[in-house]
């Protein structure tokens, strides 16, 4: 029999689940609490304080209502996809791992890469945000920081297209907050998490607070039409503010942190996606409802709406749960990130002395955090929001399909596994998840696929130069090689 190809060797999931022994393992200190504001604290932020605005201004107008329904039921369906998978497969590297289990190395690969550009750019992008609305929260007391250490050096002219010099020196408020925020992830995931959920709570509380007083301010009339950019306007609209669902599948990252992974994982995916749902419908609606589309703040949407109504403590409030919310995102981002570059380095796709390195003490991977937030906040503070910001979206959404399909493969390749929480409804949810998440992908525009190329294109590059002859997976089939006694050029025969 012919060795099997690496490019599509999958990983067992006895293997996986016995890295979980040794020096190189995290902590188990997360519990479904955490792992539900970790989630809530990952999706609430920029999508809905930033993105509402733009989304319902240029795209949905109070259709934005029903953008929201159509990307949190595509969210939902690959949620439960991720569910099933982190009750099974206990580890870091969410989707990266998942895809290693059922479609093999190269797709683990591309999804891997995948999600470094979905973490790391949205990272950048989410600094950003955070630097807006702390300059703007300065402003209410009459503090203004000098513009050269605010901005980016370069911008691009939306008009001409061109690079365009600015005259500042560096964007420095977003760049010291990474730093900060990556200073904490390596102290350890409990202080993280502890951290996070006092954020969480109070930015629950603003949001709560913009739906209840917002709501006496809703006029019915500004909800006419409600469709004014058609059922188009509608995907156009869900396909911009899936950007405010990102995160949710950061929870699957954390499953080898979780106390109890197969119960306490799936609680912490859908909880958490549920809850950020029902208050991203209210808040579109409340938004739409006070103020009529066209004259909607695209800057701080959700602040400018109260500001026209004189509820100038209810801005203060607000501005205070945007910065805070906002900080709560890019924490797990970060953490995510790191986590996903730790799955990579034990598999020997990425140096594993460096990526793989946990931290004898706090028993955190330091040496991957310390860079993603180097990384990040060099990008944040010199390179300017639009060119980040389109990055992200197209990617994530290409993991959920993958997920999606990963879930059916699994079901018929590895049937005996123990599967604590189960995908209802196999296999109508994945491909309906499949079928919504692609559709949404299709919505973004042909500039954000040829992005994408590209960046796949580094990482295959990358990939076939240094890590295919350096994984496990390549030493693991050289001594099946070995063993049988095949020639080298049989690794790239058929499966």
């Amino acid at each position: 029999m012919r060795p099997r190809s690496q490019l599509f060797a999958v990983k067992p999931v006895d293997v996986l689940l016995a890295e979980l022994a040794g020096d190189h393992r995290l902590r188990r200190v997360l519990g479904p609490v955490q792992l539900t504001a970790l989630g809530v604290g990952a999706i609430i932020g920029a999508g809905i304080f930033v993105l509402t605005g733009l989304a319902a201004h240029d795209k949905a107008g109070p259709g934005l209502i029903l953008s929201f329904v159509v990307a949190g039921i595509g969210c939902a369906l690959a949620g439960l996809c991720y569910a099933e998978f982190a009750s099974m497969v206990p580890v870091a590297g969410s989707a990266y791992t998942y895809a290693y289990a059922t479609l093999g190395e190269l797709f683990a690969w591309i999804i891997g890469w995948d999600l470094v550009l979905e973490y790391a750019v949205a990272s950048s992008t989410v600094a950003h945000g955070w630097s807006h609305y702390f300059l703007s929260f300065l402003a209410i007391f009459d503090i203004r920081l000098p513009e050269r250490w605010t901005a980016t050096p370069i911008d691009i002219d939306p008009t001409s297209h061109l690079w365009a010099a600015t005259g500042s020196y560096c964007n420095l408020p977003a760049a010291l907050v990474v730093l900060l925020i990556s200073i904490v992830l390596v102290v350890g995931i409990r202080e993280s998490a502890s951290f996070n959920a006092a954020m969480v709570v109070l930015k629950l509380i603003v949001v709560l607070l913009v739906i209840g007083l917002g709501s006496a301010y809703i006029r019915p009339e500004n909800w006419r039409p409600f469709l004014p950019y058609g059922w188009g306007g509608v995907l156009k609209g869900a396909s911009y503010v899936f950007f405010a669902y990102i995160g949710f599948d950061s929870v699957s990252t954390h499953a080898e942190e979780a106390r109890n992974p197969q119960r306490d994982v799936p609680i912490g995916i859908i909880a958490s996606l549920a809850l950020c749902t029902v208050l991203y419908i209210l808040v579109a609606a409340v938004l739409t409802g006070m103020v009529p589309y066209t004259q909607i703040n695209i800057d701080a949407p959700v602040a400018g709406a109260f500001a026209t109504r004189g509820l100038r403590v209810a801005v203060f409030f607000i501005s205070l749960g945007a910065v805070v919310g906002i900080t709560s995102v890019l924490l797990v981002l970060l953490l995510s990130q790191a986590r996903v570059l730790l799955a990579m380095a034990r598999d020997g796709l990425i140096p594993r002395d460096f990526f793989g390195a946990v931290h004898p003490r706090f028993r955190t991977p330091h040496k991957a955090t310390i860079l993603t937030g180097v990384l990040v906040a060099t990008v944040a503070a010199l390179f300017p929001l639009r060119i980040l910001a389109e990055l992200v979206n197209i990617g994530t959404l290409m993991a959920f399909v993958i997920v999606c399909a990963a879930v059916m493969v699994m079901r018929r390749t590895n049937p005996q596994l123990p599967r604590p929480f189960r995908t209802p409804f196999v296999p109508a949810v994945p491909v309906l998840g499949m079928a919504m998440n692609f559709w949404m992908m299709c919505g973004l525009g042909w500039e954000n696929w040829t992005r994408l190329f590209v960046w796949l294109a580094v990482g295959l590059v990358i990939y076939f130069g240094y890590g295919r002859q350096r994984s496990t997976m390549a030493r693991a089939l050289a001594a099946e090689l070995a063993a049988s006694g095949a020639s080298p050029a049989g690794r790239l025969g058929p499966a």
